[in-house]
């Protein structure tokens, strides 16, 4: 397995462990986009459940509007783990990463899709934690990858396809470059720690 679909499954299975962990508090606000645990929830479950569509070829005009909405139903964990087992598989099918998903006039590789849902799950994993006052710390290794990643350009990734949320997205912080590193991995991604 190589190091992103490691991180693809080491941080669905945070979200995962976090979802387990709500109980009542599905209508509790979180610290992203003015977004209740449940909308953030459902958020990371409908972006899971686009993953298989796109990496089969399909673009989001095919796809429509299938996954607007409440993706959750009755049963919000058991709905989450069904959305990211199937997007964990898709992803981890031989050649998957080779190929190329469309997002309307623009397209990326398998491979910065995946990137790009990593960074998703691990910095939505600190909203949820924060927002349910669990363990928000963000696996180190996604972190450290992450920085490498996103330093100077998270801003373009914050107004990409995968980032829904408000209108106008959260800017960068400026943060000390002797904080800790999840602490500047948050920071460009508009959080406070």
């Amino acid at each position: 397995m190589d190091e992103l679909h490691l991180l693809h499954r080491v941080n669905a299975d945070k979200i995962t462990s976090l979802v387990t962990q709500v109980g009542d508090r599905w209508d509790t606000q979180t610290p992203y986009a003015d977004w209740t645990v449940r909308d953030l929830v459902n958020h990371l479950t409908a972006e899971q459940l686009w993953a298989p569509e796109l990496l089969a070829g399909r673009s989001v005009q095919e796809i429509g509007h299938r996954f607007e909405g409440d993706v959750l139903g009755s049963e919000p964990l058991a709905a989450w783990r069904l959305a990211v087992e199937a997007a964990l598989a898709a992803f981890a099918e031989p050649g998957a990463l080779d190929r190329s998903v469309h997002f309307g006039d623009k397209s990326l590789t398998a491979a910065e899709y995946l990137d790009q849902m990593v960074t998703d799950l691990a910095l939505h994993s600190w909203d949820l934690a924060t927002a349910i006052d669990a363990d928000a710390d963000i696996d180190p290794a996604t972190v450290d990858r992450l920085l490498v990643e996103w330093t100077g350009r998270a801003e373009e990734s914050l107004r990409g396809p995968m980032f829904t949320g408000p209108d106008e997205p959260p800017q960068p912080i400026d943060v000390s470059d002797e904080e800790e590193a999840q602490t500047r991995l948050l920071a460009l991604f508009g959080r406070r720690a």
